[in-house]
């Protein structure tokens, strides 16, 4: 079994007839996924999605991946295939697109239609091929093959690249429900066949290779939602992701049954939505959604909420309506359907949402304490079943956390994948296919680039350091006037605290020891206006850490006149 190692260098340049596989997100995290496959000097990407941050991550919007290492090649890039409409799958696609906006899309109906609807908000009119499952397109030097799978939404499809170096599956997220809602099976028999043919690289989902068994059917959440929807006494609000079109539809179909009008809250899920009734994805009897703003004339048994927000993000319409901050006021008796499973990382946010919305009276209904949401990826059941009638040469699990990668790569292995031929990667870890083994060659930068506004990748780790200790410790704020000559103090020091449970009077014991400071260095000849601050910036410092076991950030401002 193969693993990265911290003493990995840049890759060599790729030998004739080899496949490069390098893996810019995805890895060792739940989200960011984005593959770059190269032959014959030309690059194939496959999805390119964001991860949403986490506390640790202040004021950050969205974390992309790192181009740098294809940044100087996207002419080389022949194109970017989507599986499928997942945020995390095509959520940075507007700003690989802002590189070089002609890179061809390809993908299903669906997934092109939504991703075309966030890049007409960026002004990008991308250039775009619509697959199916079933087909082949050349694309470049890379013969894809498309295969439908079964996900959480609609139009998911594994890719099958065949190149002279072998051929490589990469299954994006899938799972192997036999009764899905839409009828659509993940394509077993055209997995087979390749298997047949020989894969020699299969790069597979990870995400449950720790649950085992079998996913639950989609098909056994509608009774448990029309349970809900028959004891729900007043307003019923339900958090999905905006792209969950199965979950809506099942929601719908309970809100007509129960004779309930549905309007749909949030920018994203009123366009997703939207999109997915306008090609047929999501059935929508006539007159049951209404606009929100209609609300105010239905009786509250009457209606159902359908917002984002499942996963506890502080802005989204839930997060909001549980710190009261929305137009939408919960109240006594109200029931809160959280329709999704928890994404590892945000079982804190989501509990406190949870914790707000019953402290307003409302009932939270929640995977914890019913079944009303199933996953979207197969469990270990399901991928043991797959390796079998994929028969890989070589592994190279992908979609997951260090946990799911280790636990996806022993379920190859007991499924006689050999050991040497498992290669567990992380981001930036380079995966060469050359005479039938998958190796690791090398690595390149695949940090992570953060979206902060309008900026994007100008946020820094020790930016991200600084507003931890802001938000934690806060700021003292020190001011002094010295002689630009001499560096001795002519007025001050002035002494402000900010978000450090100090009061500013409880300072008075430092200013002695600035003072006694600056008149040492001013006596030592030190004038200069950053060994200034430096000298203010340890003298108050040590006395709040003596003195409170506080290390708040210490502004020191030196003017010289």
């Amino acid at each position: 079994m193969s693993h990265p190692h911290p003493d990995l260098s840049a890759p060599p340049a790729l030998r004739e007839g080899a496949l490069r596989i390098t893996p810019l997100g995805g890895l060792g995290e739940i989200g960011r996924n984005m593959t770059v496959f190269e032959f014959g000097g030309r690059l194939l990407i496959v999805d390119c999605g964001v991860l949403f941050p986490e506390e640790e991550q202040p004021g950050i919007d969205l974390i992309l991946p790192d181009f740098t290492s294809i940044r100087d090649r996207l002419d080389d890039v022949v194109g970017i295939v989507l599986t499928h409409g997942h945020e995390d799958h095509i959520g940075a696609v507007p700003f690989l697109l802002r590189e070089k906006p002609d890179i061809p899309l390809i993908g299903s109906k669906l997934t092109l239609a939504l991703i075309e609807a966030k890049l007409q908000e960026h002004r990008i009119r991308p250039y775009t091929l619509e697959v199916e499952e079933g087909r082949r397109e050349r694309i470049g030097p890379f013969d894809c093959e498309f295969v439908a799978v079964n996900h959480s939404i609609p139009d998911a499809l594994a890719v099958a690249i065949r190149t002279p170096a072998g051929m490589v599956v990469h299954t994006g997220d899938f799972k192997m429900d036999q009764l899905p809602l839409d009828g659509r099976l993940t394509d077993l028999p055209a997995f087979a066949r390749l298997g047949e043919e020989g894969i020699d690289l299969l790069l597979s989902d990870s995400t449950n290779a720790e649950v085992p068994g079998f996913i639950p059917h989609e098909r056994d959440i509608s009774p448990v939602l029309r349970q809900v929807f028959a004891k729900a006494e007043r307003r019923i609000i339900v958090a999905s992701f905006a792209s969950h079109v199965h979950r809506i539809q099942q929601v719908l179909d309970a809100a007509y049954e129960y004779g309930r009008r549905v309007a749909f809250v949030g920018r994203s899920m009123v366009r997703n939505m939207g999109i997915a009734r306008d090609l047929g994805y999501l059935r929508v009897p006539g007159g049951l959604v209404v606009d929100v703003k209609t609300l105010d004339d239905l009786p509250d048994e009457e209606i159902v909420l359908i917002c984002t927000g499942s996963q506890g993000e502080p802005m989204a319409a839930l997060s909001r309506m549980a710190n009261r901050d929305h137009q939408i006021r919960i109240v006594e008796g109200d029931t809160v359907v959280l329709a999704s499973s928890l994404i590892p990382g945000n079982e804190t946010s989501v509990y406190r949402v949870i914790n707000g919305l019953t402290r307003w009276g409302a009932n939270v209904v929640h995977k914890g304490n019913a079944k009303v949401h199933v996953s979207g990826h197969a469990s270990a059941g399901e991928l043991l079943y797959f390796y079998n009638i994929c028969k890989p040469r070589n592994l190279m699990p992908v979609h997951g956390e260090w946990r799911h990668l280790r636990a996806n790569a022993d379920l190859g292995i007991a499924t006689g994948v050999p050991k040497a031929r498992t290669v567990i990667a992380e981001d930036g870890v380079v995966v060469d296919l050359y005479d039938g083994v998958a190796k690791i060659v090398g690595k390149v930068q695949a940090g992570y680039v953060y979206v902060d506004g309008l900026s994007v990748g100008d946020v820094t780790e020790s930016s991200l350091k600084d507003r931890r200790i802001l938000g934690e410790e806060g700021i003292v704020s020190v001011f002094v006037v010295v002689d630009s000559s001499t560096g001795k103090l002519v007025g001050g020091p002035y002494i402000q605290a900010r978000g450090s449970g100090i009061e500013d009077a409880a300072f008075a014991p430092v200013v002695a020891k600035i003072e006694e400071s600056l008149m040492r260095s001013a006596n030592d000849g030190v004038a200069d206006v950053h060994q200034l601050q430096q000298l203010i910036r340890r003298a108050v410092g040590k006395w709040v850490s003596d003195t409170y076991r506080r290390r708040p950030m210490i502004l020191p401002v030196v003017v010289e006149v």
